[in-house]
């Protein structure tokens, strides 16, 4: 893959579950590095979601390939003091190993 189209700076996060003193757990998310992505313009649906009309923004990203990047795990961008984040749907090898394509959907931030 060619570094040209991968312009983008993205941290990599998890999830994190850390006990909340009641019995449960709180899901936070822990950076554990950042990649250079090429993300292609997103394409937006709308989804009902608990009886509520949701928009959804799907994007494609591709990366260069790391055992780290899974389905669960999220990307977050910021440009501009404009952060995006974009929550990994599915994680696709192509065939020569040499491209990671991501199937991310958008995720609202707080």
């Amino acid at each position: 893959m060619r570094a040209g189209p991968m312009k983008h700076r993205c941290a990599l996060q998890v999830p994190v579950r850390v006990p909340n003193g009641s019995g449960g757990s709180n899901v936070t998310w822990s950076e554990i590095g950042k990649l250079w992505a090429e993300i292609t313009l997103p394409t937006g649906r709308i989804a009902p979601v608990a009886e509520q009309v949701t928009a959804i923004v799907t994007a494609e990203i591709r990366v260069r390939p790391r055992r780290d990047v899974i389905a669960g795990c999220r990307l977050v961008e910021v440009v501009g003091g404009i952060t995006t984040t974009y929550l990994i749907e599915a994680a696709l090898l192509d065939n020569e190993n040499t491209m990671l394509r991501l199937l991310c959907s958008n995720v609202p931030n707080p």
